[in-house]
């Protein structure tokens, strides 16, 4: 994957300035000579600033999905994704056909692909159908996740806290290398949200100030604020300064243009990351799919011949019980003799067979000779009643 173009995901929070974001990115990369591909997974935007090459707008009508089945717009929303998402094994073929090497050596290969989501962004990372596009586009090409952050509106501690854990759980859901872009530098420089990731004695200064300034909702006239609040801005600072060293942050202005080139050498070191990194966890993820996906696939075939068995065995005859002796000797001959028996074996069996019948018939006629009759033994009774009388 080292020649293969990057994808960069841009998500973010409604407002973040996250599609004029990716306008200025786009922009920045035609006047480099290094135009991109772009692709536009927002079904509910009515205008983008930018010519996307995939629109989701051109495969699902947003508004016939919210009429057809009945739902609202963020439901709506969620449905067009995952209606798209059926198509993804043609969006990734037309990908890599687009950013294959081109034959004519004039012409430049594709190195960035762009990808706008929707402004709801829990409908896009926490749907089925995000994992689906975020997963297929990351077993083919290095991707990036560009998580954008309105700048002006993360001053207290409270709401950049707030962005860190959102960014935290989008990291640990999508498993790729991210970038956090502090937009909007124009008006709010992001200087002190870098001094709050990097120093941890800052970022707890601010917090005591915000809490002495009744920052958590203190009532006027007393000085202390919530104490559950600053509690657990405290233990989620401590917990979030080993998630810290996995980011790069960057602040960048979508509107002047200001920091955009810091932000793709960002990509650049995430690209290397996710080659180093994350394309072996992935194969790893991977490769215990297909061997659980086999496993499962034998104990199912391993099923199926057992089910044959079992019904062969219920259409077979039954061995015909026993009625005499002489049937079971037979049988157990048999047995001990697999079965095979040559003729002269069977007509010497038959011989024993019928010599023993004869002898155990003649013995029970002498048995039942030697008994006395009915009569006789009345008439020995009445001779030894009439002597005892």
């Amino acid at each position: 994957m080292a020649d293969s173009p990057v994808c960069i995901v841009c998500v973010g929070m409604a407002g973040s300035g996250k599609t004029t974001f990716m306008q200025r990115i786009n922009s920045y990369l035609h006047q480099k000579r290094t135009p991109p591909y772009v692709i536009n997974l927002d079904p509910a935007v009515l205008n983008v600033p930018f010519e996307s090459n995939i629109d989701i707008r051109d495969s699902v009508n947003y508004k016939e999905v919210m009429r057809q089945y009945k739902l609202g717009p963020n439901g709506g929303i969620l449905t067009s994704l995952n209606l798209f998402a059926t198509k993804i094994d043609q969006i990734l073929a037309l990908l890599e056909k687009r950013t294959a090497p081109p034959t004519d050596p004039s012409q430049k290969q594709i190195k960035n692909i762009l990808i706008d989501t929707p402004g709801q962004i829990e409908v896009f990372v926490w749907s089925a159908s995000g994992d689906i596009l975020l997963g297929t586009l990351a077993s083919s090409f290095p991707t990036v996740i560009a998580y954008i952050i309105d700048t002006p509106r993360t001053t207290s501690t409270s709401t950049f806290m707030s962005n860190m854990l959102y960014a935290c759980s989008i990291l640990y859901k999508t498993k790729l290398p991210m970038i956090l872009v502090f937009n909007k530098i124009d008006v709010k420089d992001a200087s002190f949200a870098k001094e709050w990731m990097t120093d941890f004695e800052s970022f707890q200064a601010a917090l005591q100030n915000e809490e002495d300034d009744g920052g958590f909702g203190t009532v006027e006239g007393m000085g202390q604020g919530s104490g559950y609040m600053s509690s657990l801005l405290h233990s989620m600072s401590l917990v979030l300064e080993e998630f810290y060293k996995h980011l790069k942050v960057v602040g960048v202005s979508a509107a002047r243009g200001d920091g955009i080139d810091q932000f793709f050498e960002a990509v650049n070191e995430k690209k290397a990351e996710f080659e180093r990194d994350y394309k072996p966890e992935l194969e790893k993820r991977k490769q215990e799919r297909e061997k659980t996906k086999k496993l499962k696939k034998e104990k199912d075939m391993g099923r199926l011949l057992s089910d044959l068995n079992i019904e062969s065995s219920k259409g077979r005859p039954k061995p015909e019980k026993p009625e005499t002796i002489s049937d079971l000797e037979d049988l157990e001959e048999d047995s001990e003799g697999q079965g095979m028996i040559s003729p002269d074996d069977d007509e010497d069996d038959d011989d024993n067979a019928d010599n023993t019948l004869k002898k155990r018939y003649k013995q029970a006629l002498k048995d039942d000779a030697d008994k006395p009759s009915a009569e006789d033994s009345g008439f020995a009774n009445y001779i030894r009643t009439a002597n005892i009388g």
